[in-house]
């Protein structure tokens, strides 16, 4: 069985998305540190038929994430596809000016290394296999600064480059590396950010083999 591990999961997108590669026959190992929303969404999934399995870690905690990884694999098989797609802490979604250094340690702790961690667990897998996609979920200021979320946009910005780099590098090894970024408020009454669609769009950069690596929500850029 295919295995897609789902770093950041909650029940909007991560549950989503779980929904739509569990019905394609995927396992869904699910990480998220609050373990009351974590169980909720492994019985919600179960309760659909789907194999899930959630793993506590949280995504700053680089050696937690790491071992939660591990052991997904060693529960339900080799993860062929991983998302990212931790929501941004609030301590750090400031203006610029009020932005401070351990605000920006915070968001590259969650988005930089937190997205290399994850990565660097599974790629070597991919590499030998031949065959793996990492997905990486942003909101736009991923894709054009935005100078009232400086935290995330410094980190996003790092996320992505790291990002990019591996899906230049990585291509010919058989691993689809893709960014989707959402521009707008998701579940807000947009059929473009509606979760069925968002998770459709997901699962498409994951089938898709070639292709830039940033896709943004309602249009494309390089």
């Amino acid at each position: 069985m295919s295995v897609i591990a789902i770093v950041g999961a909650g029940p909007g997108l991560g549950a989503a998305v779980a929904h739509r590669f569990g019905s394609a026959g995927f396992a869904v190992a699910l990480i998220a540190r609050n373990v009351q929303k974590l169980e909720a969404l492994e019985q919600r999934l179960a309760s659909s038929g789907l194999t899930a399995k959630g793993y506590i870690a949280d995504v700053r905690d680089r050696d937690a994430l790491a071992t939660a990884l591990e052991n997904a694999a060693e529960d339900l098989g080799p993860i062929e596809v991983l998302q990212f797609s931790p929501v941004p802490s609030k301590e750090f979604l400031k203006p610029v000016l009020d932005t401070t250094v351990e605000d920006l340690h915070a968001a590259a702790e969650l988005s930089i290394l937190g997205s290399a961690t994850s990565i660097r667990q599974v790629l070597p897998g991919m590499i030998e296999r031949g065959v793996g996609t990492i997905l990486l979920i942003n909101g736009s200021s991923a894709a054009t600064p935005n100078s009232n979320v400086a935290g995330t946009s410094t980190a996003f910005a790092g996320e992505s480059a790291y990002g990019e780099m591996l899906h230049d590098a990585v291509a010919e090894k058989g691993v689809n590396v893709r960014q989707l970024i959402i521009p707008g408020a998701i579940g807000g009454g947009d059929p473009l950010y509606d979760l069925a669609a968002l998770a459709e769009r997901i699962w498409q950069l994951h089938a898709e083999t070639e292709g830039t690596f940033r896709v943004t929500v309602g249009g494309e850029v390089a």
